[in-house]
């Protein structure tokens, strides 16, 4: 058995090229995973093979040179920039002697850390157990099997079975847990959705900008570092657009290529934030020369959700490494589909403000809705929202309403028990 690697532990990286060599792009984001782990990487092995070998992932021979630069570089610790199975992680730390962790180890070791909040640590721990599950060591071959004969009979069970028992046990308590947040959450959700506001989500790649640009939108104390996966637990503020438009905004999770499925299935609720969201903020680093790449692997964990359908602005952030002015991109109708920026320096946040209100009134609609007469507290929240633009009262006491406000939000109000929608329009169309 093996202790959990340590911050500032001494790291071997390893990364295999299947049919291709390796992309260095590749191997230098692998290396900011490591550091933002607190690993320390000291040596680096890079290989290219066919296939995965079964036994060992990068084959009998590359597993002897594994274990060489270990010892050379005094790593106490591989990394490996792959999933492994369990039994490929055992047998190389049984050769190596040493620490092995893949890719998704060390991601969840890296949300580990990086959770703040209750429920944060609560997913981060069950998508945890739920990886170790599948990787419980015989570390204890003198009660592997239950021995039989006067004095030699075992215990009722063995020290693999108490584990794994103990594991599921643990899993059932942080569902039952995660469960009861989760509908708070929705609760909290719920309210927010009877005073319609528009949503606005900020997703992208890792480290791509999401939290400084939060920061800067909304004023909010969001924790900002030059890191991989720096937050982690979702934040969401209250701002107002150009023309008086009132939004949600929300920053959520960054991705990352090859994200593990345990992380994607814990963090339902954080990303609940992006798929229920009434426009997607896509957060793009402009600098990196892979940015293409970035932004198909952001849309691929979209779907997985299923926020693919979600409209989305792509933000080009950080155009200060570029050297280029702000600007916003149009489609041939005139719809906002980008907008370049830099959320540290500053500029273009006028631009992205004003490309939103326009974005946001694009999916909007003139609406009249008639209230009962009992729906006062309705009326408040809907003035309070700045909704309203204009009332007229009933003979019978009911309140009609001339509302603008995005068409989800008409069909929540519709949904309220009491609420007739006599009338829909369009300003766009």
């Amino acid at each position: 058995m093996f202790e959990r690697p340590r911050s500032g532990e001494r790291a071997l990286l390893v990364r295999v090229g299947f049919g291709e060599p390796v992309d260095p792009e590749d191997l230098a984001e692998f290396r900011q995973l490591a550091r933002s782990a607190g690993a320390e990487p000291v040596a680096t092995v890079t290989g290219r093979r066919e296939r995965p070998d079964p036994r060992f992932f990068v084959g009998s021979g590359k597993a002897d040179e594994l274990r060489v630069a270990a010892e050379g570089a005094d790593a106490e610790v591989i990394l490996i920039d792959h999933a492994l199975s369990p039994s490929q992680e055992r047998n190389l730390e049984k050769l190596t002697g040493r620490r092995v962790l893949d890719r998704n180890g060390l991601i969840l070791d890296i949300f580990a850390q990086r959770a703040r909040s209750f429920e944060g640590k609560l997913e981060v721990e069950l998508a945890q157990l739920r990886h170790i599950a599948t990787r419980l060591v015989r570390g204890w071959t003198h009660l592997e099997r239950q021995k039989g004969g006067i004095g030699m009979r075992g215990p009722g069970e063995t020290q693999l079975e108490t584990d794994r028992r103990l594991i599921a046990q643990r899993v059932r308590l942080l569902t039952r847990r995660l469960a009861k947040l989760r509908q708070q959450r929705e609760t909290g959700r719920q309210v927010r959705a009877e005073i319609p506001v528009p949503s606005l989500a900020l997703v992208g790649y890792t480290n791509a900008g999401k939290s400084t640009l939060f920061r800067a939108l909304t004023g909010a104390d969001a924790y900002i570092a030059d890191q991989l996966f720096a937050t982690l637990d979702p934040t969401v503020r209250r701002i107002t657009l150009p023309g008086g438009t009132q939004v949600v905004a929300a920053d959520t999770v960054g991705f990352i290529r090859e994200l593990p499925h345990e992380l994607v299935a814990a963090f339902q609720s954080t990303l609940t934030e992006a798929r229920e969201a009434t426009l997607l903020l896509h957060v793009v680093d402009a600098s990196d020369p892979r940015r293409d790449e970035h932004i198909g692997q952001v849309n691929e964990v979209l779907a997985q959700i299923g926020a693919q359908s979600i409209p989305q602005v792509l933000v080009y952030n950080k155009i200060d490494r570029l050297g280029r002015d702000a600007g916003i991109e149009r489609a041939a109708d005139g719809e906002v589909t980008a907008v370049w920026i830099s959320a540290a320096g500053r500029q273009g946040l006028d631009l992205l403000a004003t490309a939103l209100a326009e974005r946001l009134s694009r999916s909007t609609c003139d609406a009249r809705v008639r209230l009962p007469p009992g729906a006062g507290a309705l009326r408040s929240r809907l003035y309070a929202a700045k909704v309203v633009r204009a009332e007229r009262t009933g003979e019978d006491g009911s309140i009609e309403l001339a509302v603008q406000m995005p068409d989800a939000e008409v069909l929540a109000l519709a949904r309220t028990p009491g609420v007739e929608i006599l009338e829909t329009r369009h300003p766009h169309t």
